[in-house]
């Protein structure tokens, strides 16, 4: 009898924290945006995007040290409107694509600052250069979807230098900090 009581709590225990544990999403390729601008000859600003990417996240409100953010985006798929800027983007004076082709984000420390803000502190690494970065993610909202899957939305801005990666073809033409904007939509695993 005491052997089924105490499985019965470790079933019990196992159960319980599998029902509290973070959900965990794949980002939907479809209804996620990585944008990005940079000065032009400092009269304007020149706007691209990336569109082949990955990623996952679990945001784990009970317990910050237990979520995870992953992203992985294709330079090869630069994309500013222009098919003979996009292939000098993907060149060596810019992206080198051929060398490296992807640039993630991989979260390390997790803050939930509200309900509906969280700050990621990770590693971004493009051109071989990885550096530390904090991104604040707002939170757009959460439901069901019509197909039976539960989503959730997240949205983020933040300033790379280019310098800071290696990338220094034409200081001063082109803008240093380069803002990127990030609106990520996941379906639930």
């Amino acid at each position: 009898m005491f052997k089924n009581a105490v499985r019965s709590l470790l079933a019990f225990s196992l159960l319980s924290s599998a029902a509290f544990a973070a959900d965990s999403y794949k980002v939907d390729v479809a209804h996620t945006n990585f944008l990005f601008k940079v000065s032009h000859l400092g009269v304007s600003n020149t706007w691209g995007r990336f569109n082949d990417f990955e990623g996952s996240f679990s945001l784990d409100p009970k317990d910050p040290a237990k979520s995870s953010l992953i992203l992985t985006i294709k330079t090869t798929s630069v994309d500013s409107n222009s098919a003979k800027r996009d292939e000098h983007l993907r060149g060596p004076d810019f992206f080198d694509a051929k060398t490296f082709p992807t640039l993630t984000f991989a979260g390390k420390t997790y803050k939930k600052v509200s309900d509906t803000v969280w700050e990621v502190t990770g590693d971004v690494t493009l051109h071989g250069v990885t550096k530390p970065l904090t991104i604040t993610l707002t939170k757009v909202g959460e439901g069901s979807d019509p197909w039976g899957g539960f989503r959730q939305g997240w949205d983020a801005s933040f300033t790379l230098k280019r310098s800071d990666f290696g990338i220094t073809y034409m200081p001063g033409g082109i803008g240093e900090d380069v803002t990127i904007y990030a609106s990520v939509e996941g379906v639930r695993n």
